[in-house]
């Protein structure tokens, strides 16, 4: 017999949204984020809510919102109809061992198994992951506009606004000299209140970074986020051995496996941990104890996710002991259409948790109707 708690439908959602303003990557200029939603629901009519948003399409990495979409609804979905969704584990494990790599498309699956397992108990997802330690995260905001007047003065209404006062540029596009000149401008503007760092987004050669990040030390940055190739991490050691400002693994982290090398190898200070590049909130995790372990310091990452995966990754950094460089959960703020029943909360610099079970937030149905890509897709049901 079938329970009622058995998964009935799994349904994989595309919403296209503008961005505020252009959101300028060394790899691609960013004008509207697509966000790839996961509703798994049951029998007896619970449900839950997963996200694999990715940045950049596949100028970025190996997942698009589309092959998220194609390999849930093909693959992945056919695995876990007619299950229990009270057995996460084995379902987890199911996943796993049913299909490599879709790092992406499984943190979907395993955040909406999560979300509604918590709910059944009446606890927030935090709970299932080891219990908060904190119910608000400080938030960075990235100034990606590409031109430093307009980043300044971005920055200073956020400082007004009482936002954030945490500000990662990112650079890389330019030639190396105009990125750093960029970068100290900003600095030199808001000297004294507020932190500035820089992401390269891999953009340059080990040379280009030896001479880029001796000046943005000089000048006050006070981190460096993956200057080099993923595929270069002797470089990567190389520079976090030779420079006082701590340098930050990104891209070069695609789980644990990826961390427990790095750590090894000495080649970052920090870990930027995102839920979805690693695998699924337990394998971030993972990648959190690693850097704990080893002395490294740990930094809240963001795949620029709407309200679903930047509350599920808020879930998960609420539980570390250790939030040394505080988290970059800001991309519902950079998107023109609120998708959430309840918007997420900014206040006083952090964002603040839900209290409520599961994740706290649900999408409204409206506006899902209304904005998602393909609006008579069809949900996978269960035989």
């Amino acid at each position: 017999m079938i329970p009622d708690t058995a998964i009935d439908t799994v349904e994989t959602i595309l919403v296209d949204l503008p961005t505020i303003r252009p959101h300028q990557l060394s790899v691609a200029t960013m004008r509207s984020q697509t966000l790839a939603l996961v509703r798994i629901r049951c029998r007896d009519g619970q449900e839950g809510w997963g996200e694999a948003t990715t940045i950049g399409g596949l100028q970025y990495g190996e997942e698009s919102p589309e092959s998220v979409k194609t390999n849930i609804d093909s693959h992945l979905a056919p695995l876990l109809l007619g299950e229990d969704a009270r057995d996460v584990g084995r379902l987890l494990l199911k996943l796993r061992r049913g299909a490599r790599g879709n790092r992406f498309a499984k943190c979907a699956l395993e955040t909406a198994l999560l979300d509604i397992q918590a709910r059944r108990l009446g606890v927030p997802l935090s709970d299932l992951l080891g219990g908060r330690v904190r119910d608000s995260l400080p938030v960075a905001w990235t100034l990606a506009s590409g031109d430093t007047g307009r980043d300044i003065a971005e920055a200073e209404a956020m400082l007004e606004r009482r936002r954030h006062r945490v500000f990662k540029l990112k650079i890389g596009l330019r030639a190396p000299e105009d990125d750093v000149a960029h970068a100290l401008a900003i600095r030199r503007a808001l000297d004294g209140r507020a932190g500035v760092r820089v992401d390269v987004n891999q953009a340059w050669s080990e040379m280009q970074a030896e001479r880029a990040i001796a000046r943005l030390q000089d000048g006050g940055v006070e981190l460096i986020e993956q200057p080099v190739p993923r595929e270069h991490p002797a470089a990567l050691a190389r520079l976090a051995r030779r420079f006082e400002v701590p340098i930050m693994a990104d891209e070069a982290l695609h789980g644990p496996a990826d961390a427990n090398q790095l750590a090894r190898q000495d080649a970052a200070d920090v870990f930027a941990v995102k839920i979805a590049q690693s695998g699924g909130l337990f394998a971030a995790r993972q990648v959190a104890e690693i850097a704990a372990v080893n002395g490294l310091g740990v930094y809240g990452g963001t795949m620029l996710e709407g309200g679903v995966g930047t509350i599920a990754s808020a879930q998960l950094f609420a539980t570390f002991e250790r939030l040394d460089w505080g988290s970059e959960l800001f991309g519902p703020l950079l998107l023109t259409e609120e998708l959430l029943t309840e918007p997420l909360c900014y206040r006083d610099f952090e964002l603040r948790l839900p209290s409520g079970p599961g994740l706290g937030v649900r999408p409204d149905p409206d506006k899902l109707a209304a904005l998602r890509r393909d609006r008579t897709a069809p949900r996978l049901h269960a035989v």
